[in-house]
């Protein structure tokens, strides 16, 4: 993205290293290969959310990591599959566009199985854009059984054309330091594009909504997680030692709303007291955490509650 242009003046300006590097990354795979836990690891601390439910990630998000010599800019993007309704259209799409404008890409993948058909799709999607650097990172070598080690590396290493690879462990920090010198190495020279003490290009009432989604997927099973979306109604600093959240979670079905309540309202506290820690420890105050449960029939079908949630898919031929 930055080497076509002469940014030598900005470089001069900010008083950084000639060889400085930076450019964004996007993070792709399929759902569930611990791309979220990989971005949080790398940033020392939690910018996206994430749990053992396929899909956590919906949206495009970015986790900033600035030092001397480099700001990686890191795309975390849902997880690519075969959509089953819109909103899996639109978390696709929010992937997949993440790949032209990269200026690398990290394929992550989890060697601790075999390549599926959901890994092939994603190499031949990113076989399409030969002029951005691959690195391919091999996660989850903590589960990969010793005699397995061989099968299973050779078998990623040929499924894509990758000019570096690194076997790691994201939840143990396994080979993260390794890999985050190769994914710097490749990037182009350039300027920092965010201030040094910024993380993240979202909004700490965005964040706020996704740590209570979190929670849900942490308390509840089967169809539930997929089918919930949280709107925070009003985030507001009462005092300097309290911060106040409305929010609304968001259901498909009447089933499905009586199972976050919980009998006698036992699950949505147990939700909301997860979640309310969580948030304090991103505020840096208490927090006065209220929520509520509505049902928005078939909204990861329609159109008009996805734009109101934010997960507005864009029309063939628009950038």
């Amino acid at each position: 993205m930055a080497e076509s242009q002469d940014w030598s003046y900005l470089l001069d300006e900010e008083g950084l290293p000639e060889d400085h590097r930076s450019g964004f990354v996007a993070v792709i795979g399929k759902p569930n290969v611990g791309k979220s836990t990989l971005m949080n690891a790398y940033l020392g601390q939690k910018v996206s959310i994430v749990s053992d439910k396929p899909q956590t990630t919906r949206r495009r998000l970015l986790g900033i990591l600035t030092r001397p010599d480099a700001q990686v800019i890191f795309v975390d993007t849902p997880g690519i599959h075969r959509p089953r309704h819109k909103l899996g259209q639109f978390m696709v799409q929010t992937a997949t566009r993440a790949i032209p404008d990269a200026d690398e890409i990290l394929f992550v993948v989890d060697v601790s199985t075999m390549p599926d058909d959901e890994d092939r799709q994603i190499a031949a999607f990113i076989a399409e854009h030969e002029h951005v650097p691959v690195i391919l990172a091999l996660n989850k070598m903590d589960l990969l059984p010793p005699h397995k080690v061989q099968p299973h590396t050779r078998a990623y290493l040929d499924l894509i054309r990758h000019d570096d690879w690194m076997m790691i462990s994201a939840t143990r920090g396994d080979n993260l330091d390794d890999l985050l010198e190769r994914i710097v190495a490749h990037l182009p020279v350039g300027p920092r594009y965010y201030p040094e003490d910024q993380i993240t290009d979202q909004t700490v009432r965005a964040i706020a909504a996704e740590l209570i989604r979190e929670q849900v997927l942490r308390f509840t099973h089967q169809e539930v997680p997929h089918a919930v979306a949280v709107l925070v109604d009003e985030f507001k600093e009462r005092s300097a030692d309290m911060t106040y959240i409305h929010a609304t979670i968001i259901v498909e079905r009447e089933s499905q709303k009586r199972i976050l309540l919980g009998e006698g309202g036992r699950m949505i506290k147990r939700i909301s007291t997860a979640a309310r820690r969580e948030i304090e420890q991103l505020v840096g105050t208490r927090v006065y955490l209220e929520l509520w449960v509505k049902v928005w029939k078939k909204w990861r079908k329609d159109e008009a509650n996805l734009r109101r949630l934010g997960y507005a898919l864009l029309k063939r031929g628009k950038s």
